[in-house]
Parts: structure tokens; sequence; C-alpha cells
């Protein structure tokens, strides 16, 4: 299996050798890195594997067969579930919830001509010959009208028009700023918004009021291409463009070509140059290659076998320019064609949401990815080296703070979810599959913490370990458990449990014992339980430990050997099995004490019920169920989340999967059920959300729930639908820009390589969160597709959600299933981010990837205007959440009813400070997603633009930056900076007065507390019993919920205040707006990057913010 997010390699100025690369037979036998710096002059080849393929417009067209998504759901499960005899109604936990079918709006067609854009002067020549579009006026009516660029580049003509000809025009040097996507208010007004897509509009901002000429593009290349056009001439004007000098990237083409040119007659032949460009983009199909320069040829009337330079250079620009990496980087540029150490600051920065990024680890990034020595000698990242970084670890999606261990391991092993395998030793299913000790070796290696033992008596006195009877292979229990010796702790160094299911005489079960005790020896954890805890010890404490889960006798039982209640699962699989032995049948077991004295944390024990359990159940006994059995408790999850707080429960799969399909883990993680064992052995959508889930903490095979499921007192409920008490929820904006290198499904009975893909955005969790959306079908382009589609989702419980991108093909015969990659919500980096890709199987499939666009905020709003009345409604509703309720106990609600006036000012607080950036957000021209580097980048643009004078400057001498005026200024740039006082005002309010209200509310919070141990005994004294008791317990449960809570969302409000603050100092600075060039106030001090936080920090009841 490749390494995950396999990206390209770069060097610090090395390079390839050209001699190498074009003796290679094939693209599989391209060699590494020559790190020799003398061969700095053969540059051209030093991309080694992760430019992406060509440039053509001819992409995303409207599926004119209107293929809708209706099969692919139930295409989806049999590619990923190997049961198409049972079709799904959906994927997600919600079942009742049908899928929406998305509205067609504006087709990505191709753009006029299949022109190639991979210039400025090619996006020039476009708007010269000009193009339709839509004029948007003020009255939510839309108007064809053709524009074009005049010649002379100075102004911008539209026609017809009812206006004189030469009013229909707008001087380029009137232009203040240009817009991509519905920024103004006219294109977020009540009649428009949903009739086009963000990607397919821009805006004009001109003149000295500021006004908006609002425009509507029928794709989203024609508007890049404008924006792009039009920022380059604001920025340089006519001359830049009539200037032209050879750019950065043509000379290092020609200079590959000529170290390639070993005649040095200006021609190479054909299959050397195709092998060059393979090796500079190792995803790109040499046929593509061959195809693109006889077109060339062609175009100029050529026929030969040799390419030239002129050819060559011309091929290599066309194919290896990914038109959404130059559209971003000519819009971080000031729109050069290049980025120099300052852009890529400004990008790393504001874009990519890194913490002190200097000038020098910028110069490290150009030293690293830049393939041209005089890109590299002048700091300037060209369009490849830029591609190079975007392709690189460093842009992964998958945040790598998270690839190491990063959550707090002292937690009591039941507040853990644990990665444990079902049937470990089967290779395939129940019936036809083998067991093979390759089973253990493959769940060690891939984090798992608990292994499943099915042990049978065996011939010479020696335990078998197998699966039902009629299997082609049987593995000695001894060689399992010397293998298990072997890799326990290769992959992980936390506890490995392993569950002992018993068919054995107790003569094999003493061989067992002695098995494991000889080869395990002190890795083997023996020590009794301590009756004086409550709860099992971390999994820190039990590091390099082994526990066996399986019956044991009770403590000083005098007897070798006696009767015990069997395991379900043992008893399950001897009924299948049609066991000839009636004591196992009816559920008995003969136990020697041998293998009984190896159990001490995981002691066996039937299930009864709740009460039973919390009454009687020690911490150290755990519990397993089927799935089915396990289902049954969903109608009271909340009794099934709070039983899981203190004990262990596993839960494997029905006895009626015989064909070893996986049940869906969520469905049990959000009860907080610790082991839910899967079938390793089968790949799909299943083990996809459980390989994924657990990657989040090092992949050491343990991942924190979520603390709401944790805390001794807390109101959670694993049904919820809506907004849960004390949890901010998270919204999720989410661009699927494009893909790269598509495969065609291996399944597929289609001929040819074509595919035409589409992709399935899924998020997994509690049903509140449940939901997917697909983009539209990109016809005949797999090896670079554009989508351009935003989605939006809101998260309320983003500790249990999973991010799930799915790869189908539209025109398949047989399966559409191109690839997947599974994240959990809390390791998705921001910004500009490459998605690494897994096949079926879960192998990383070479240079394929898509490329997305990331940004979280914690609140929904913001952006379209007919929807902020619902926002409005939506947000007195979710006040329902921050509210206590009465328990009918009136000495508690009395404590409780103290905190109604502080809740409602900590929700004030938040409330005030979220609704005042979003509206000096929309009036910035930006979505709620942005953040303040941003805001203050793009007012500065504005400020700075009238003759070089500034108009405002910001004065960072105190904690709250203030915007001072310093001369008349227009009506809308105004309004922005009354809108920027009233953010730094409620920011002030919020920063100032958290402490004090956060104190009130941890102040109630632990009054409440003080009753919890006596709530049943003084509920009972005011005459509750029955079900007023039981609503007295769940109220309680939720005012201590939502009063931490509130104060833990008050906490992170001002934390992310005094955030936003730095950020305004910072970005002043680094655009020129500050009055003075203080260091930043200590009160807007760093952050800390992400460490482990103990339990203790996290509740501590300090009275400060």
């Amino acid at each position: 299996m490749m390494a995950e997010g396999q990206a390209i390699k770069p060097g610090s100025g090395s390079v390839l050798n050209p001699a190498a690369i074009l003796a290679s037979d094939s693209a599989s036998e391209l060699p590494g890195y020559n790190n020799d710096p003398h061969h700095s002059t053969r540059a051209f080849l030093e991309v080694a594997g992760g430019a992406d393929p060509v440039f053509s417009n001819g992409r995303c067209k409207e599926d004119e067969s209107s293929h809708s998504g209706s099969h692919s759901s139930s295409s989806r499960e049999n590619s990923t579930e190997r049961n198409p005899a049972n079709p799904r109604s959906s994927i997600m936990k919600d079942r009742s919830r049908q899928r929406q079918v998305r509205k067609k709006t504006v087709s990505f067609s191709s753009m006029p001509n299949d022109r190639k854009i991979n210039s400025t002067a090619a996006c020039l020549s476009f708007m010269v010959e000009g193009c339709e579009m839509k004029k948007v006026r003020s009255n939510s009516r839309m108007y064809n009208r053709y524009f074009i660029l005049d010649p002379d580049m100075r102004y911008l003509r539209w026609e017809p028009s009812k206006k004189d000809s030469e009013k229909a025009k707008l001087e380029i040097k009137t232009i203040k700023e240009v817009r991509l996507g519905k920024k103004t208010p006219v294109l977020r007004s009540n009649g428009l918004s949903d009739q086009f897509p963000d990607e397919c509009a821009f805006s004009i901002i001109y003149g000295e009021n500021y006004e908006s000429l609002d425009l509507v593009a029928s794709s989203a290349d024609i508007v890049n291409t404008w924006v792009m056009g039009l920022r380059y001439l604001v920025s340089y004007g006519r001359h830049a463009v009539e200037a032209n000098p050879t750019s950065l990237r043509t000379s290092w083409i020609s200079s590959v070509f000529e170290v390639a040119d070993f005649e040095k007659d200006d021609q190479i032949v054909l299959s050397r140059a195709v092998q060059i460009i393979k090796g500079l983009n190792p995803g790109m199909k040499a046929s593509r290659i061959e195809l693109k320069f006889k077109e060339l040829q062609k175009s100029q009337g050529s026929y030969r076998e040799d390419i030239t330079n002129e050819i060559f250079t011309e091929a290599y620009c066309e194919l290896c320019t990914r038109p959404e990496i130059f559209f971003l980087l000519m819009q971080f540029s000031s729109n050069k064609e290049y980025l120099d150490c300052k852009d890529l600051m400004l990008f790393v920065e504001v874009e990519q949401g890194m913490e002190g990024v200097t000038e020098e680890m910028c110069a490290e990034i150009v030293n690293k990815y830049e393939p041209s020595k005089e890109g590299r000698e002048r700091g300037y990242l060209s369009i490849d080296g830029f591609t190079r970084y975007l392709l690189s670890l460093e842009c992964h999606i998958f945040d790598p703070q998270h690839k190491r261990v990063c959550q707090d391991m002292t937690q009591p092993l039941s507040h853990y979810y644990i990665n444990s395998s079902h049937n470990t030793s089967l290779l395939e299913d129940h019936f036809w599959g083998s067991s093979d000790i390759r089973g253990y070796i493959r769940a060690l290696k891939m984090g798992c913490r608990s292994l499943e033992l099915v042990v049978w008596d065996g011939p010479d006195n020696e335990p078998l370990i197998y699966v039902g009877h009629s299997v082609s292979s049987q593995v000695a229990f001894c060689k399992v458990i010397d293998v298990i010796n072997q890799y326990a702790f290769e992959a992980s160094e936390y506890p490995l449990i392993l569950c002992l299911v018993t068919h054995c005489s107790v003569r094999q079960q003493k061989v067992m014992a002695q098995h494991m005790k000889k080869i395990l020896g002190d890795k083997l954890y023996l020590d009794p339980p301590d009756t004086e805890e409550n709860y099992l010890p971390s999994p820190n404490k039990l590091k390099g430990k082994i526990l066996i889960k399986g019956k044991k006798f009770p403590p000083n039982y005098p007897d070798s050997e006696g009767d015990v209640t069997d395991e379900d699962e043992g008893v399950e699989m001897s009924r299948r099995l049609g066991e000839e032995d009636k004591d196992q049948m009816n559920g008995r077991l003969r136990l020697c004490k041998e293998l009984s004295d190896l159990v001490s944390l995981c002691k066996s024990v039937q299930f009864k019920d709740f009460e039973v359990s919390k009454r009687y159940q020690k911490y150290w006994e755990i519990c397993s169920y089927n799935e089915v059995d396990a289902n049954r408790f969903n109608p009271i999850p909340e009794d099934f989340v709070s039983y899981n707080k203190r004990f262990l429960s596993r839960v494997y799969p029905s006895p009626m999967r015989i064909d070893a399909s996986n049940m869906n883990p969520q469905d049990f993680w959000k009860c907080g059920c610790q082991m839910v064992a899967m079938n390793y052995q089968t790949p799909g959508l299943m083990m996809d959300l459980n390989i994924g889930w657990f990657r989040q903490n090092g992949n050491c095979g343990y991942v924190l729930r979520p603390a709401i499921m944790r805390e001794e007192v807390s109101y959670f409920s694993a049904n919820a639908k809506d907004s849960l008490p004390g949890v901010s929820a998270q919204l999720l904006h989410m661009k699927i820009i494009s893909g790269q290198n598509l495969p065609k499904p291996k399944g597929s009975g289609a001929k040819g390589d074509v595919v035409e893909p589409y992709i399935y955005v899924e998020i997994h969790g509690i049903p509140a969160d449940c939901t997917e959306q697909r983009t539209k079908t990109v016809t005949q382009n797999g090896d670079n597709p554009i989508f351009d589609e935003s989605f939006e989702f809101q998260i309320n419980l983003p500790e249990l959600a999973a991010l799930r991108f799915v790869v189908l093909d539209d025109d398949y015969i047989g399966d559409e299933f191109i690839a997947q990659y599974t994240i959990p919500f809390e390791c998705l980096q921001p910004g500009y981010r490459h998605v690494p890709l897994q096949s079926l199987t879960g192998e990383f499939l070479a240079n394929t990837t898509l490329f997305v666009h990331i940004a979280i905020t914690n609140r929904r709003g913001g952006g379209k205007a007919h929807k902020r009345g619902l926002s409005v409604r939506k947000g007195r509703k979710a006040r329902e959440y921050t509210s206590t309720r009465t328990t009918g106990i009136k000495v508690i609600d009395e404590v409780f009813r103290a905190a109604t006036q502080p809740l409602r000012e900590a929700t004030d607080l938040r409330e005030n400070v979220q609704n005042a950036m979003v509206s000096f957000k929309e009036l910035c021209g930006l979505t709620p997603a942005a953040n303040m580097k941003q805001c203050i980048l793009t007012v500065s643009t504005w400020l700075l633009n009238s003759d070089n004078t500034v108009l405002v400057t910001l004065n960072l001498s105190g904690h709250y930056p203030a915007m001072e005026i310093q001369g008349p200024i227009p009506e809308l740039l105004r309004k922005v900076l009354t809108a920027y006082d009233t953010m730094t005002q409620t920011s002030r309010t919020l920063i100032e007065s958290a402490d004090a209200v956060y104190a009130k509310i941890m102040q109630t919070q632990r009054t409440g507390m003080d009753f919890h141990e006596d709530l049943h005994r003084i509920g009972a004294k005011e005459g509750l019993k029955g079900t007023k008791m039981q609503k007295a317990m769940e109220s309680f449960a939720w005012n201590i919920t939502v009063l931490k809570g509130q104060a833990d969302l008050l906490k992170h409000a001002k934390h992310e205040a005094l955030d936003t603050l730095r950020q305004i100092h910072y970005a002043a600075q680094s655009c020129g707006l500050s009055r003075t060039s203080c260091a930043s106030p200590d009160l807007l001090g760093t952050r800390p990057a992400l460490e482990p936080i103990p339990e203790t920090e996290k509740r501590s009841d300090t009275g400060s913010c």
C-alpha cells in the first residue's frame, strides 16, 4: 500500500538526470532525485511526481443526457459492500430522509473555440474578442449583453444597449476592484441568488462612489478569464502587456529542451519529447502528450517526426498548466505570472491559515519547489513551482498535527473509541474465506487495538483458530500468539485487547494459557483491578500491555475448573454451526482456572439491563452485543451513552452477515460504544469510515470521545436532529475545484479510458449532521476535470463527524466507483488543499487527487439576503439550547434560575460579535467564511488605490486598533468604517465582560453539581417518582450541560475575539495601513499550537476565561 497522501518529492534546487529519464522504459521506472547541486542546469526534470495534466477549456459541460443521481446511492453501496442482494435506500443514518435532487444550473461549458488560457496575454486576447454575459440590474432583472475590451485596452464596452455607445462603456482606470462570486447586494438579492452558481458571477467596482457592474457568465472559465484579465489591467495597465518579456517559465522550458537536444540541431525525436513531459508529469498519459504534439504540428503545417523547441514549449504550456492553479496564482501574485516571497507570505498566511510565517520560510518553499534555477535565485515561484507546492504534503487536506498522538491519553479506557476487529483470522467471508495468520498482521499494522480469537480444539492437543467448519485452512493458536507478540506494538504503543471466543475443552484451554504466558510474558496485564477505583486505567498507564477479554471466576475460586455463562458471541456461533456440545449450545462453558487467571480488566459478563448494570456491574466488566441487540437501545440512546461513560461495550456484526459485510460504526459510536468490531477483510464504505476515523490521533487505535459523552453529568441524545446544548455548531464551506488523473473504474465493462466523473461529498455523524451533496458530471475528462462547485454543511457535533469524498463515473457499465477518501472533521486543514484518493481496497492511487478549498466558521448566515429571515428564526429557536429547564425540585430550580441572566448575557455577547463581523465581511465583499486578514487586505486595496494616498490608517498604539480617517472618503468606505467600529466595539465589550459572566455561570454550575449525589433522595422527598423523577434527572443533566457548554463557548469566543484583533494588527502592518509599527500588545499574545489537553484543565473551576 502506498503511503498516505503521496506527494511529490521536492529537492533543494536538485534535479533528475535527463539521460536516466530518457533511458527509462516506462514512467514507473523513473529514477529518484539527483541531489548533486552541479546538475542545477538540468532543472527541467526537477518536477518529479506531482505536476498535473493539461489545461483544457473543453471541460465540465452540462450533461446533455441529464444524468440523474438516482442510481448512484445503490451503486455506491454495491461498490462498497459486497451485498448486492440488499439495495439500500441511502448511505446516511437518517433513512427516512430522501435524497435531494439538485437543480440544474448554468452549465460549465467549454470556452469558445476551445481556447487555451495559460497566460495573462491569452486572457486579454479573449477579452478583446469578447463574449456574451448577463448584466444584472439593481431591480433584479438580467439582460444579455455582448462585452468586449477595446483593442487599446482602455475601455470595457457592451452592446446592444439603450444607452449611447459612448455611455455603454467603462474606463479601466476607474476600476477599484474586481470581485469574484456573489459579493454585492445586487447579486445577493432575493430574486437572483439561486438562479446561478456563485462561480459564474463577478462584479466590477468602479468610480469614486464605488458603484458595481454585476455580471453573470455561462461558465466559471469565462468568469476567471475576465477577472484575471481585468485585475491585471488595473494593476499594470496595457503597457505591461505590450512589453511582454520572455517569462521565467518559457525560459526554463527552453532550457529543458536544450539539455535534451543532444545533437544541438533545435529538434528532438517525438518519443524523447513525450518521455520528458511524462517525466515531469508522471500522471499524464503518453498517448495524450503525443496527440498534442501532432495537433500543434498540424496547425503549423508541419508533418515531420521531430519536435522543435517552439512546439515543445507550446505543448508543455498547454498540457501542464492547470487553469485553476493559474487563476489562483494570478489572484495572489498581484497579477504577475509568478509569486515573489511577499506574495507567497500573503497566500500562506491569509489563505492557508499558517501562523508566524516569515520571508525566510517562504524563500525555503521557493527553493524547495521552484524548478527553474533563475526563479530560485530571484526568489520567484512560477506556476510550475506553485503547482508542485500545492501538491506537496504541506498542502495536504489532513492536518499534520493529527499524524501523531495529539489527544489526552490519561483518561479512563472507557472514554475512548477503540479500533476493533471481528473474525480477524478471515481473509474473505464466513463460508469461503480461509483463516490465515496474515489477517492478524494486517489488522495490527493498520492500528487495530482489539483482536478476536475464535479458538477450537485441534489435533495433538494444539488449539486451532478458525471460523466455521467449512473453511479451507486453520491456524495454530500458538502461531497466532507468536505473530501478535511480534506485531502488537509496531503501529501503536497503547494497550492491545485480545477477545477470546473459546470453544475448547478444559485440557486445551490450559494449553492456550501456557502459550500466552510463555510467548507474551511480561506484556500480559495480570494485575487485579483496584476495587477502590471507579474507572478503568488510562491508555497511558497501560502502554505496552496486552489485556485478555474473556470469562473469569469470582475471586478466591477454590476449584481448578468450573461452569460459567458463555460469551454471547460464542453461544451464537455454536448454534449457527450446530455445535454438538449441549452445554455450550445452552450458554454454558466449562472453564479452567489457568485461563480465568489471565483475565483482569476485561471480564466478560452478560448484559441484563441498564438499571442492573448501574447498581451491580464492576468497572472492569465488559458486555458484548451483536448489532441487532445493540440497535434495540436506539429508542433510549441517552441510557446507552450514560452506561458507556464507565463501562466498555463491544458490538459485533450480526451472525446473519454470512458474507462478512460490515455494519455502520457511526450507529454505535454515537451511543458511546467503544469497540465496534469490523470485518477488516471486507472493503467498502463502512471500513472507509472506520479507517478514516482512527487516523485522527496518530493512528494509534484510540480516539477520545466527545466531552459531552464523557462528562459525569451531561445531556446528550444520540438521535439529535438539531443543535446540541452547549455545543457550538460549525459551518463547513467547501468548494470542489477539480480532479487529477482519475482512472477508469476497475470493474467497468465500458471500453476505452474515457471517464465522466462526478463527486459525492458525504457527512457522517449524528443524524442531525448526516447529509450528502453531489457535483455535476464532467463529460469525457478524467485528466483534469473542473467542477468549481461550492457546498455548505452545518456540523452540529464536529467531534463525531467525518467527511467522505466519493468519485464516481457516470459513463459506466458494471462498476462506477473510481476512488474515495475519508477524513474526520477535526482533521481538516483550511485553505486550498489536495485530497489524496484511495481505491476500493484502500491503496492510495498514484498522482490521483481532488483539489478543494475548505473554510470553517461557527455561524450560519451572511451572503444571501433572502435567507436572513430564516437565520434569525433559527437563531431564536437556538435560544432553547442556551436556557435551563425546570426540574420540579424547588431548591434546585432556585439555583439554576440564578443563571438565567448570565446565560442571556453570554449569548448576547457572542451573537453581537458574530453579527458585527458578518456585516463587516459583507461590506468588504467577502463571505462569512473569510478571515479578518482577508478583510483588512481587501479594504487596504480601496484605501491605497486613489493616487497612492492613504485615506484611512489603523492606529495600532492601543489594544483595540482604530481606523482613523485622513481625508474625504466615499460613502461606501464610510459604511465600511462604521461596520469596523461596531465590530471592534462589540469585540471589546466581549473581551472585557467575558470573565465576569463566565464566573457567574460556572458558580451556578458548581452549586448545581453539589446536588448531584443526593438528587434522587431530594426528588423523592419532593414526591417525585417514576416518569416525573426521570424527567427531573434529565432536566438536571440538561442544565448542567447548558451551563458548562455556554461557559466554554464564551471562553472560546473571547479567544477568537483576541485572535481577530491580532489578525487586524498584523494585516495592517503587512499592507501599510498602520500608523505605528509597534509590536503586538500583550493582549494579543499568540495562541499555542495544538497539544494534548488534560481533562483537569478542561474542567478548571477558575472564574477567568
